[in-house]
């Protein structure tokens, strides 16, 4: 891309930050074995280490969602990827299992400084005929991370070591607070505002400061609350579904082949589905229709990945039928996200809130993907299989069709 394309699209570099952002997240995965060995980290660390940077979204994604409102957009993602390039820097050095969780913990802040103003910012920087399709493309900056973790992590871990796949993500993380310094328009009126909301708390006693402002109108209103939950319900399965992906396929003799490669060809198809819902979006579909089409396709691949049909004498489907199913369940659900972060800043109470609004979506979606896989996992131990585990994917799946429908009385209520 030129510096004049780039310019005329600075979108695109929103979009590259999230996925320079999301790459952090996904980083951990293959390089586990080798920093079980290296660091002597137990499988109890091993799941800390995994789980902290959804941690730190159930206890901050508001808390920072505000402050970006208030700080700015764009810095508050230039503050976002420095502090995952310093994390990540810091990380390739670090020696033992409780400095890397630390560190890890400060990679949550900042990925959710960068994550939580990037749809306002991208809906400031393109017109309104190409904001859906701008978000199509935003919401697949996660799986796209999560893709190119899984499958350049491991050649790099093997070859140079995982203290280099941490240097390199750091120094990806720097070029990219560079380019988005250099390319993205700096935050008009976000110095005013954000002294705004200051000036109340520090200089005139009695009134409200402009924070507690925000988050009444963003809590105070439905909107919010329906896109957060629906998000909840797709985070929740999906993370369960893909995380324990290995583990369900290793007990057939020809998963070789699918445990070697297929997580990051999953988590690929879900960008698909994301790209696919913002070009829909921008050609009319209605929100709420994607929405039960995400969520009915994940129920069904689900079911195929999981579910013993009596009349195959208590066997599960054919290997290729359950990919297959989970094929369909990350491409089609892929749509949920895509979907609701556009809603977002159709549900936010104003153009104030959508940073906020934001917030609160990936504030439940990581409560969602921290009480999802555990209890899919539960009823699998209860089961002795995976059997019913569809049970509770589909439960989740049903529950944000009715969601999606209660969004849709929303958005006709507001005209």
């Amino acid at each position: 891309m030129t510096p004049g394309f780039v310019r005329s699209r600075p979108e695109l570099v929103v979009v590259l930050a999230g996925v320079s952002a999301a790459l952090h997240v996904g980083k951990l995965s293959p390089a586990l074995p080798v920093l079980r060995d290296a660091l002597h980290i137990s499988l109890v660390q091993a799941g800390f280490l995994l789980s902290m940077v959804q941690l730190a979204g159930m206890l901050l994604g508001l808390v920072l969602g505000l402050g970006a409102d208030g700080i700015g957009l764009k810095r508050s993602m230039l503050a976002g990827l420095l502090l995952l390039s310093a994390a990540g820097a810091a990380g390739g050095w670090a020696t033992d299992a409780t400095g890397l969780l630390l560190l890890r913990a400060l990679e949550g802040v900042g990925f959710l400084l960068v994550s939580l103003p990037a749809p306002g910012l991208i809906m400031r920087l393109v017109n309104p005929a190409r904001r859906h399709a701008a978000m199509g493309l935003w919401g697949a900056y996660m799986p796209s991370g999560t893709a190119m973790a899984l499958l350049f992590g491991p050649w790099v871990v093997y070859r140079f070591g995982w203290p280099h796949w941490w240097w390199l993500l750091a120094a990806l993380s720097l070029a990219m607070a560079l380019c988005l310094w250099l390319f993205v328009p700096s935050d008009r009126m976000r110095p005013a505002a954000g002294l705004s909301s200051l000036r109340p708390m520090l200089s005139r006693r009695g009134e409200t400061p402009g924070w507690v402002v925000r988050l009444r109108r963003t809590l105070g209103v439905p909107g919010p609350w329906l896109a957060a939950s629906a998000f909840a319900m797709y985070a929740g399965q999906w993370l369960a579904v893909i995380g324990f992906l290995p583990s369900v396929f290793a007990t057939d003799a020809s998963a070789g082949v699918l445990v070697a490669a297929p997580l990051a060809l999953v988590a690929a198809v879900n960008m698909l589905g994301n790209i696919a819902a913002g070009r829909l979006l921008q050609r009319g579909v209605a929100a709420h229709q994607l929405l039960v089409i995400g969520f009915c396709a994940m129920a069904l691949g689900a079911f195929m990945a999981f579910a013993v049909l009596p009349g195959a004498g208590g066997m599960p489907l054919p290997m290729w039928a359950r990919y297959s199913g989970v094929l369909v369940f990350s491409l089609v659900g892929g749509m949920v996200p895509a979907t609701l972060f556009a809603l977002a800043a159709v549900l936010a109470p104003d153009e104030s809130c959508v940073s906020t609004t934001v917030g609160w979506i990936l504030q439940l979606s990581a409560c969602g993907q921290f009480l999802g896989p555990p209890l899919v996992g539960w009823v699998a131990s209860l089961a002795g299989d995976w059997r019913w585990t569809w049970l509770v994917t589909g439960g989740c799946a049903m529950a944000g069709v009715v969601l999606a429908f209660r969004i849709r009385r929303e958005i006709a209520w507001r005209g």
